[in-house]
């Protein structure tokens, strides 16, 4: 890893380590692979994670390493109930939440956000702790959902998204700014893809229904 982590390419003007680039390429690969709802999605964001964390480890940033400590569980949670809900015909079956799973999911938004700033203003551990909480506590909330297969984590990566590009910029971080401007696009497209996917996965249970209360 100490190989990965000291030798690496300049992009952009920023130099960037093997271990950081290939990092958030396999982030980028992550979000492409989890819109065709493949098991692969998992392994290569585990090794994401791996590579993240011993880039903000090194740089001793110790929130952002815990963050890729976060995810590690939550992708090998998904990788476990992914794997469990497979199917022969639409692969992992996704859907949209129920009201009171998007409501569930806005009050984790809500209150982790507002939890994690106040503890980073408290701390002096962060120059923007609002925005900073948001991207930190909006990630988990999208890892989470997408590993039950809702549709509306795709929703959730957006508003991260549209907070982390703005940061970046502010930071000076003009590549993970780049990244986040890609991982918008996968994302809506990855958003387009999962809803038309839920739809035919409940047009035959509406069928199926409909022929029930006909029959009693």
């Amino acid at each position: 890893m100490d190989f990965l982590l000291h030798h690496g390419v300049t992009v952009l003007g920023q130099w960037i380590s093997i271990a950081e680039l290939a990092g958030q390429l396999f982030a980028l690969a992550v979000v492409f692979l989890a819109e065709r709802r493949t098991l692969w999605t998992w392994p290569v964001q585990v090794a994401a994670t791996v590579l993240l964390f011993s880039v903000h480890a090194s740089a001793h940033l110790g929130g952002l390493a815990g963050r890729q400590i976060a995810i590690l569980l939550i992708s090998l949670y998904g990788w476990w109930a992914w794997h469990r809900r497979s199917d022969p015909v639409y692969g992992v079956v996704v859907r949209t939440g129920r009201w009171t799973e998007r409501a569930a999911m806005l009050a984790a938004l809500a209150v982790g956000t507002v939890a994690l700033a106040l503890a980073l203003q408290a701390l002096d551990a962060s120059w923007a702790p609002w925005p900073d909480a948001a991207i930190f506590v909006g990630t988990l909330v999208a890892f989470a959902a997408q590993g039950v297969g809702l549709v509306e984590f795709w929703g959730v990566w957006l508003v991260v998204d549209a907070i982390g590009v703005p940061l970046q910029i502010s930071s000076g971080l003009y590549f993970s700014a780049a990244i986040y401007l890609v991982f918008t696009g996968l994302v809506v497209h990855g958003w387009i893809s999962w809803s038309r996917s839920a739809r035919r996965v409940r047009a035959p249970e509406q069928v199926t229904t409909a022929a029930d209360r006909a029959g009693h």
